[in-house]
């Protein structure tokens, strides 16, 4: 799965290229707080996102609502394409 993940953003700013006129743009979530999230993680969950909110720059953990308005954004905005929107918290600008 690792691989895919790395791939998408170049094949959006390829598949950009190739159906253009039609817009296509990658939205690439970090962690969300989702119900799925919830049963992978169990009893894991409260301290992933303890850990999250002391680390994160945002101070919180990303919440469905908080990807679902970027889509719309998105879409409205016609002079965006190829592009991938991290939407992380700031989670990739942390080291580990």
């Amino acid at each position: 799965m690792g691989v895919l993940t790395a791939a998408l953003p170049a094949l959006t700013a390829n598949m950009a290229l190739e159906v253009a006129p039609v817009r296509v743009n990658l939205i690439a979530a970090g962690f969300v707080d989702t119900l799925l999230s919830a049963s992978l993680l169990g009893d894991q969950l409260e301290p992933q996102h303890e850990e999250l909110r002391k680390t994160l720059p945002i101070g919180q953990v990303v919440g469905p609502a908080d990807v679902a308005a970027l889509a719309p954004h998105i879409m409205a905005n016609g002079a965006l394409t190829g592009a991938t929107y991290d939407i992380d918290g700031g989670q990739q600008l942390v080291t580990h």
